[in-house]
């Protein structure tokens, strides 16, 4: 996990601590007018803190949209909604909004509306909207992009409150969009494994635990359940089960690979280069990995690497490092 995965894990102790100095700094401006810019800088930069600390937390984004109102500073206030958006999913009709509007008088009710239609916090977003729509939120699940690790944890947060609710079967569908899109999910995965696993799909269940292994090879949960699996079993086979089949595992993977998000660029570089390069495959890797797409990349090597290309295993170290 680098840097950045750990600042997009929220933290919520640190998000309050700094929303409550933002708020001190407000407070102080308030009483001392000569010192008032200097103190709403700070105040800025400690919502900001809150912010990138904890994004769950619709006060930490209502705190830094204020300020940035109280200063005046619309290209802030326009960043600040953007971003929101990132994390709601990335539906392009929400990013146009923003486009040609004076958003000094009306960016904070922006972001209220934009809460009012979906809840930062899982729970409450279940209760006002998840149960009773939840073909709709299945329809828009498929269409938005969660290829920013922040809005892959708020939607991964939403389908656990779907399983939870005894959905199952729509928890298994949605969450394999927010894995081809962020595939290095690993407590996502984890999550899917033990579902399948409690179903008794034993395939399935190993091809997660395998994905997080791959991920973090520390955690050898995969070999673990492999361990629980065959103790069950205790001699009833008359050959061990050591794992899905490679066909399995490439048809896993193929499937996977169709639900990452598309570049067209990378289909005309392909399309461009592939009387130089007798492997297409290679060539396909390349120009994903250079154009950073990442996931499709990581599933690609890993289906060649499992089919037994040992060339591919370059490329799969270099995805990971992508992800």
């Amino acid at each position: 996990m680098n840097d950045t995965d750990v600042l997009q894990h929220p933290r919520r102790n640190l998000g309050n601590r700094h929303r409550a100095q933002a708020e001190r700094f407000v407070k102080l401006a308030d009483r001392d007018p000569e010192n008032a810019t200097q103190n709403l800088a700070w105040a800025e930069q400690n919502a900001r803190q809150a912010v990138l600390y904890d994004f769950t937390d619709e006060r930490n984004w209502r705190s830094l949209a204020t300020i940035k109102t109280t200063l005046e500073d619309e290209d802030g206030l326009h960043v600040v909604l953007e971003d929101l958006f990132v994390v709601l999913g990335r539906e392009s009709e929400r990013l146009d909004q923003l486009k040609g509007v004076e958003l000094l008088s009306i960016g904070c009710e922006l972001l209220e509306a934009a809460f009012l239609a979906d809840p930062l916090d899982a729970e409450e977003w279940f209760r006002r909207k998840g149960e009773s729509d939840l073909l709709g939120f299945s329809v828009r699940c498929k269409g938005l992009d969660f290829t920013d690790q922040r809005a892959n944890i708020i939607y991964g947060r939403r389908l656990e409150q779907i399983r939870r609710a005894g959905h199952d079967d729509l928890f298994i569908e949605l969450v394999q969009h927010l894995l081809a899109h962020r595939p290095a999910n690993h407590e996502l995965w984890m999550e899917l494994g033990r579902l399948h696993e409690r179903r008794e799909e034993v395939d399935q269940a190993w091809l997660c635990y395998d994905h997080v292994q791959s991920l973090r090879p520390h955690h050898t949960v995969r070999d673990e359940f492999l361990t629980r699996l065959l103790g069950r079993m205790d001699g009833k086979e008359e050959q061990p089960w050591s794992g899905p089949s490679v066909d399995t595992r490439k048809d896993f993977l193929a499937k996977m690979m169709k639900l990452t998000p598309k570049s067209e660029s990378v289909d005309a570089v392909v399309e461009e280069q592939e009387g130089e390069q007798d492997n297409k495959e290679e060539l396909r890797l390349k120009a994903l990995i250079a154009s950073g797409d990442g996931a499709e990349a990581f599933f690609l090597a890993r289906s060649l690497v499992t089919s037994g290309e040992k060339w591919a295993e370059e490329y799969l170290a270099l995805a990971k490092e992508m992800l």
